[in-house]
């Protein structure tokens, strides 16, 4: 059985991103339900997968990361507004015996995903 994981790079300070929220939501019918909320560790992962077993389903996600209000906590200087508020990325599994691994790298001005491993 496949399970999703995530972390967090903070390209701007060189670090991972450390106590950021992630929401993780599924969509259905073009409606968000939420199915996980977590904070990144000291090492920007969290500490377990966000979907697995039984929930590990085909479908379309959203993970949902609290940027600005992180950038804030680690006194980055940013723009009022923030340029990014909260970062969301949506994503599909169609393999439910895979590990997709949806890792974010951001600053106060940019964010990049990929599938990693």
């Amino acid at each position: 059985m496949g399970f999703l994981t995530t972390h967090v790079l903070d390209t701007a300070q060189g670090v991972p991103g450390s106590n950021m929220s992630v929401s993780l939501y599924r969509i259905i019918d073009n409606q968000r339900q939420l199915l996980s909320q977590q904070m990144t560790n000291s090492d920007g992962r969290c500490d377990s997968p966000l979907l697995k077993h039984d929930d590990f389903t085909v479908g379309i996600y959203e993970l949902e990361f609290g940027v600005e209000t992180y950038f804030t906590q680690a006194k980055v200087a940013q723009p009022t507004p923030a340029f990014l508020s909260d970062v969301t990325l949506r994503f599909g599994i169609a393999n439910i015996s895979d590990h997709y691994h949806v890792p974010l790298l951001v600053s106060p001005y940019s964010y990049s995903t990929y599938r990693g491993s």
